[in-house]
């Protein structure tokens, strides 16, 4: 199986970047720890961040070609980006939002996100592990479909 692992603005400055809010695990550990995983179960991880949201847009609409689902922590775009959600709700593909810290624990501001809505689940608030659990829910769900769901 092939998983996109999308991140957004700033998250490039991981382990650096209030790491009393986001942790000191960098975005490259947090890939390749990933990475690895996925290679136990023979799946690949093809990572990419961009600070700009046509970017990550471009990245959600190309993935339809060959991902099996994406995991996706849109930033600072979860609160403000129409265009994402719309990409989202685009593609064919199950993507499972994720973030670092607790929206919902932070600034009222960050407590709406436009893009849980189009996602099949989200994960959050477990630092960098949060990764993992939402690697490992994805991949259960699209080798083990529920009509439940």
């Amino acid at each position: 199986m092939r998983f996109l692992l999308l991140n957004g603005p700033n998250l490039n400055l991981l382990g650096t970047r209030e790491p009393e809010v986001y942790g000191s695990t960098t975005l490259a550990q947090i890939e390749s720890e990933l990475s690895a995983l996925a290679s136990d179960f023979g799946d690949d991880i093809t990572a990419f961040q961009s600070n700009g949201e046509g970017t990550l847009v471009d990245h959600l609409q190309d993935a339809a070609s060959w991902a099996d689902g994406a995991l996706f922590n849109p930033g600072g775009y979860t609160h403000t980006s129409v265009a994402i959600r719309d990409a989202i709700s685009a593609v064919s593909y199950p993507v499972v939002e994720v973030h670092l810290s607790n929206p919902a624990a932070r600034e009222d501001f960050r407590h709406v996100s436009l893009i849980s809505a189009v996602c099949l689940g989200t994960v959050a608030g477990f630092g960098a592990v949060g990764y993992e659990s939402a690697y490992r829910a994805l991949r259960t769900l699209v080798t083990t479909p529920n009509e439940d769901q």
